[in-house]
């Protein structure tokens, strides 16, 4: 299989037989903006949610990642929303959707806000990492949707800036992820403050580690939707394992990404994704890194030049997993092999995604092997095995037509400024102890200069 892809595959129906929009119930201004944005079939999760979300149901969806779940909240929570007739108040807003990251959060706005925009709504994503100012300033305006991660959103609550009371509908995006990552007693401080009797719905890959607490204490009689079981892997991947030497990785996995397509290489360690990434771009594979260490803006920036094109290849860590949702990305490469299935599960599921097709490729060395071993079995993948050495034809097949080189911009360096010459001072006359005790060096611009081992405090 080459990893040539349709671009238009990710948002079309995999059916011709799939329902449209306005048969499951959505109001015709929202079928009007999928359709403008190419989305006019629902997928088998919205399919399935849609008329008892509509309804106002409280719904549990069970879906792998790249499912269409977005849509699938999205559409009843703008209708639902703007069907309530409730005015607009400061700091009240009357739906809230909580993510496990900042960079899911984005994305699932990106999906909402035209949505929200036909039916003249307003929304606003609410994260860390950033100047909280502009948040709370859209907050005092009146929002009506706000897309939040939990810590950010309990943080102005605690401030005075929201308020959570005037909430009408309630959702939860890839619970199990924000279980994975502690947020589970930040979402429940949340919901407590949401009134009763209102709509919830919780989407999720897994109900284990607390999911499940949650679905019984704030769902009522929910109605569960599954679509594919909570971990089964994607039919239209391609999983392969590379058992190579350690001196050979870097040369394989050069050559493993050198193709056209979009790549996203996954590492350990924040350390390992910013090295690779660094050494791709000097190969001449034009590359960027998405890891905790780097500022909000700089994960956004980084993230928003791979979904343009302006860069190929994505070298991110597990943190940074769930937040790549990307259309088109043909690769997936474990670099590092991660420790457990689940990992592996929601890494690979950055390709594949929406009936698309996708190669998961592991990387893995001969003390690795076990490790690889046991990933596979847990996760039920069956891969084929291949032992490599760069230049190997199985290589080339899964990379497809090579890319051209990309010479990596100069690093200019900065020419020191020079310096104003320094002039002594006048020496005190000789024996003069009160001129030597007291005289001061300068430089020739007149200011003084602090003397050796002097600290200023900080």
């Amino acid at each position: 299989m080459t990893r040539s892809k349709n671009p238009d595959s990710t948002m079309s129906a995999s059916s011709t037989e799939a329902p449209s929009f306005a048969s499951l119930g959505v109001p015709g201004q929202l079928v009007r903006v999928l359709a403008e944005g190419g989305i006019e079939t629902a997928f088998p999760i919205q399919t399935a949610t849609l008329p008892d979300s509509l309804a106002g149901h409280d719904v549990l969806g069970r879906g792998r990642t790249g499912s269409g779940k977005t849509v699938a909240f999205a559409l009843p929570m703008v209708a639902r929303v703007a069907a309530s007739g409730h005015r607009t108040e400061a700091g009240r807003p009357r739906g809230i959707i909580l993510v496990p990251t900042r960079e899911l959060a984005v994305q699932v706005n990106e999906t909402l806000e035209p949505l929200a925009k036909a039916m003249r709504l307003r929304t606003k994503v609410i994260v860390g990492g950033v100047r909280q100012t502009p948040q709370v300033n859209a907050l005092r305006s009146g929002v009506d949707i706000v897309v939040a991660t939990p810590g950010r959103l309990e943080d102005l609550i605690r401030q005075g800036h929201a308020r959570l009371d005037n909430v009408q509908v309630t959702v939860l995006d890839e619970a199990d992820h924000m279980a994975d990552l502690g947020f589970l007693p930040i979402v429940k401080q949340l919901l407590d403050m949401t009134p009763k009797g209102t709509q919830r719905m919780l989407f999720s890959a897994t109900l284990d580690r607390g999911v499940d607490v949650l679905v019984k204490r704030y769902l009522s009689s929910p109605i569960t939707h599954e679509v594919d079981s909570a971990e089964s892997p994607v039919p239209a991947m391609e999983h392969h394992v590379m058992n190579v030497s350690r001196a050979d990785k870097f040369a394989v996995v050069q050559e493993l990404v050198s193709g056209k397509g979009r790549t996203v290489a996954f590492t350990r360690t924040k350390h390992s994704a910013k090295k690779l990434a660094a050494q791709l771009t000097a190969a001449g594979i034009p590359s960027l890194d998405l890891h905790g260490n780097l500022s909000q803006n700089a994960r956004q920036r980084n993230l928003a030049a791979f979904s343009d094109g302006d860069v190929r290849v994505l070298v991110a860590t597990d943190i940074a997993a769930r937040g790549i949702h990307v259309d088109d990305i043909c690769l997936v490469l474990h670099v590092d092999p991660p420790t457990e299935h689940k990992a592996y599960l929601h890494r690979s599921g950055r390709t594949a995604r929406a009936g698309a097709e996708g190669i998961v490729v592991t990387v893995g060395t001969p003390e690795e092997k076990g490790l690889v071993r046991a990933l596979m079995k847990q996760a039920d993948i069956h891969p084929t095995h291949h032992t490599v050495e760069p230049g190997a034809k199985v290589i080339r097949d899964i990379a497809g037509p090579a890319a051209d080189r990309v010479e990596p911009a100069p690093v200019v360096e900065r020419a020191q400024a020079q310096k104003p010459a320094r002039t002594r001072a006048p020496r005190p006359h000789q024996g003069s102890r009160s001129s030597a005790g007291h005289a001061k060096a300068t430089t020739a611009s007149g200011r003084r200069r602090r003397p050796a081992g002097r600290r200023t405090p900080a």
